[in-house]
């Protein structure tokens, strides 16, 4: 097929995908991640989600309806990769359905398709606040910066922590963390001492900390990506002594990710988060889960919330499928979507605003300690039904 015929997807393509969608079986869904390069374990872990849940689940789908998960690639943070490949899915895998896709400028350059082929697109990470907006046809199960970068900050403010220092890596999702944690600071009567934006490329945190250190705040926000990116982070703040100055590591719930924790050692003990999920929730739906992936994926693995963002997610794909009897379209899709709502999900109940179609959820300030198989998140306290802040504040 010429590259011409990808830039425009017309309406031929939309009465060609109603009439396939009719007909199908077999209903297809493309889903898009990050399984290669330095940041392929984000991918990875929301795959394996993912396949856990469509692996546990399957028989729970309408007679005759099978579901066909079509992957691929994108690499890492290329935007022109995935849209290739979301326009190779929809034009010629005839795909029903997207999901998946780790980092924002990817979902942003996927989202115009989707409108234009009117194909529901359920986000499973990509947490930049504005994405539901750049198409009708987006739902996220994952969470927003916002949603806890913004609670974060007021919970701080309300408890002791009057002078903080932000440090955020530079892009999308950490410029969306670092005025996200402004806010929610100041609102609730924070100063804010000092901000930098640091590198994505760079392995080397001490500079940015000791800036950080003679500054003096009572605390630091830090966003970073996850896995091992934060655990040089967080090295890299014990390093410069800011622990030992008595300086506080506050952040999203992305820095302290369940499968790294283990490898940051005692420099993460004393963090507090705000996070949407940890692998020490007690519930029973979680317990369960975690049981679930370690009989999959061996017992000295953990679910991280990238995981629990690819469970959901095909979650809300298989009510899709059983609600529509498989007989899926890109409206009917929608519908269902934006009325989806899980009070069994590992992470506590979920649902989807339907006004906004992004997730509303529990947010848990957690605090990092030492137990008896290493440092965990202990939930200190949760805040129940937490909106995308952002989204209120910034009306349409």
């Amino acid at each position: 097929m010429k590259q011409s015929s990808y830039r425009s997807l017309g309406l031929g393509l939309i009465g060609l995908f109603c009439t396939t969608a009719a007909a199908a079986e077999t209903v297809k869904v493309g889903m898009i991640l990050t399984l290669s390069g330095p940041l392929a374990s984000l991918g990875e872990n929301i795959d394996k989600g993912a396949r856990l849940y469509q692996t546990l689940h399957e028989a729970e789908l309408p007679a005759g309806i099978k579901l066909d998960i079509v992957r691929r690639d994108d690499t890492g943070a290329n935007p022109d990769v995935a849209k290739r490949l979301a326009q190779e899915l929809i034009l010629r895998d005839h795909v029903q359905l997207l999901t998946g896709v780790v980092f924002t400028p990817n979902a942003a350059a996927i989202a115009p398709l989707t409108t234009e082929a009117k194909i529901p697109f359920v986000l499973m990470n990509a947490t930049t606040s504005n994405l539901t907006r750049l198409s009708p046809y987006i739902v996220r199960v994952s969470f927003t910066q916002w949603q806890l970068s913004y609670t974060m900050g007021e919970w701080a403010a309300k408890h002791g922590y009057k002078r903080v220092y932000v440090a955020v890596t530079e892009y999308s999702a950490g410029i969306d963390a670092e005025e996200a944690f402004i806010n929610g600071f100041k609102k609730a009567g924070g100063e804010i001492v000092g901000t930098v934006r640091m590198p994505q490329a760079t392995n080397d945190y001490v500079p940015f900390m000791e800036r950080v250190k003679d500054a003096k705040p009572d605390a630091l926000y830090m966003f970073t990506n996850s896995g091992r990116v934060s655990t040089a982070a967080v090295k890299g703040f014990a390093d410069a002594g800011l622990r030992r100055a008595g300086i506080t590591l506050l952040g999203p719930g992305d820095i302290v990710s369940d499968e790294e924790l283990p490898n940051m050692g005692d420099a993460i003990l004393g963090t507090v988060t705000a996070g949407h999920y940890s692998a020490q929730n007690p519930s029973p739906q979680n317990r369960a889960f975690v049981q679930a992936w370690k009989q999959a994926y061996g017992e000295s693995t953990t679910p991280n919330f990238m995981a629990v963002a690819g469970w959901d997610g095909m979650a809300a794909i298989f009510s899709v499928v059983k609600e529509l009897k498989g007989k899926i379209s890109g409206d009917s899709a929608i519908a269902v979507l934006r009325q989806w709502q899980n009070p069994d999900s590992p992470r506590g109940p979920i649902a989807i605003d339907p006004e906004t179609r992004d997730i509303v959820q529990s947010v848990y300030i957690n605090k990092v300690e030492k137990l008896a198989g290493g440092p965990a998140s202990v939930e200190i306290e949760v805040l129940k039904d937490v909106k995308d802040p952002w989204k209120a504040l910034h009306p349409p």
